[in-house]
């Protein structure tokens, strides 16, 4: 039993004395790779030109901290991207400042313009966006048939001068091939309509079709209160649809 107690104190000793050793190590530990770090995001900031020349950064610990401006949010995101994607990297703070001098009014203005012509010949009629601007913060929003249609939404917002960020409210309907097969059915029964061929002639699809489960919304602008209730009739004509939510607005009565 005194064998027992004379060792025990000598183990605890023995640990403790290590412990500064252990605590030593791990604090040089994490700046190991700082000037590695460093020295790859450096020149990833060279090699992709002008717009990063007002871009600063240091590392600490694997911390990498980004400051200054860019002329795009676009440009901020690729330069968050690439950080994170370095070996030994531990966290990204990015303070990066995205040039403003835009109004909102204005910013509301041209994304609205962008969007509204988004996708033509890749399904434009199915997708349906919201949009609000604040602060130079965009906020998309709606619903899109696929993908595709949420990524070229996002990017045109992030590729704006003046937008200082986004936020992403879009939801992506499912994957389906009975509501792929009943936009396409909608689609002909909405605009092959002869008194609604008028529309087809526009190119930024003024009747908007989002199908979820069977369930159909038809959003837009059209010309006269006929004209709405003829595409709500056309599409409650079509073989499986299950209901039919008319949100169409005709033109000079939106509130």
């Amino acid at each position: 039993m005194r064998k027992i107690g004379i060792c025990f104190p000598a183990v605890l000793l023995a640990v403790a004395l290590s412990l500064p050793s252990l605590a030593k190590d791990k604090s040089n530990s994490g700046g190991k790779y700082d000037q590695q770090i460093q020295n790859s995001m450096q020149k990833w900031l060279k090699d992709h030109g002008s717009r990063y020349n007002n871009v600063q950064i240091s590392v600490e610990d694997s911390v990498v901290n980004l400051s200054g401006e860019v002329p795009l949010l676009m440009d901020k995101l690729d330069a968050d991207k690439h950080a994170h994607n370095i070996d030994h990297v531990q966290a990204v703070r990015n303070d990066i400042q995205v040039k403003g001098g835009v109004s909102d009014q204005q910013l509301q203005s041209e994304l609205a313009n962008k969007l509204r012509y988004d996708r033509i010949g890749y399904g434009i009629v199915f997708n349906s966006l919201t949009l609000g601007v604040h602060d130079g913060i965009a906020t998309v929003g709606g619903s899109v048939h696929d993908y595709p249609s949420r990524d070229s939404a996002l990017a045109i917002v992030e590729t704006t001068p003046g937008v200082r960020g986004v936020v992403d409210n879009l939801q992506v309907q499912p994957t389906s091939n009975f509501d792929d097969g009943l936009r396409i059915r909608l689609a002909r029964a909405i605009y092959g309509q002869p008194a609604m061929q008028k529309y087809a002639m526009v190119p930024q699809a003024p009747i908007r079709i989002i199908v979820n489960n069977g369930h159909v919304t038809l959003q837009g602008v059209v010309d006269s209160q006929m004209d709405k209730q003829i595409a709500e009739t056309q599409a409650k004509s079509v073989p499986g649809v299950f209901s039919v939510d008319d949100q169409l607005v005709v033109a000079g009565k939106q509130k």
